[in-house]
């Protein structure tokens, strides 16, 4: 029987990506677990923090070019938040094909507490880190985000 030679292979752990994910997995379910007590997904999160930053009415394509989703997923998305009542829906008089998006009074009153959600999900999970540790987290993944023109947001 002939022996294989085994070629030189780098460990799985030796990998930044590796750990990359593992943190990211963990800080993002542990996010929906705590948003899923408000039955909002992390998806349905970011439609509704970008439409509350931004002006009262909306369409569809000015969302999913603010979150970078294509426009089924914006749509799919949008009719959640409509079923869930946390957004409204008018169709143009001249033109069927536009519509306007509005965050309802509740959602309004949402936005802030899954916001406060979100910083308490962070402030736990990077306990372990200085301020200044922190700030220097931050700016290397934004220097890496920038250089590789990542500008999509994260929904899983």
């Amino acid at each position: 029987m002939e022996k294989r030679q085994k070629l030189n292979a780098s460990e799985l752990k030796s990998h930044i990506g590796y750990h990359l994910r593992v943190v990211s997995n963990a800080v993002s379910q542990s996010f929906a677990r705590k948003l899923a007590a408000s039955d909002v997904t992390v998806a349905e999160w970011v439609i509704l923090r970008e439409m509350y930053a931004g002006n009262e009415k909306t369409s569809p394509s000015v969302v999913a070019e603010l979150t970078g989703l294509t426009r089924g997923a914006v749509s799919k998305l949008i009719d959640r938040l409509l079923h869930k009542g946390l957004v409204t829906r008018e169709e143009s008089s001249g033109d069927r094909r536009y519509q306007e998006i509005k965050l309802t009074a509740s959602a309004v009153k949402l936005v802030p507490k899954l916001a406060r959600i979100a910083d308490e999900n962070d402030a736990s999970f990077f306990s372990p880190l200085s301020q200044s540790e922190r700030k220097c987290l931050v700016s290397i993944l934004v220097k890496l985000a920038e250089s590789h023109k990542l500008n999509t947001n994260p929904i899983e």
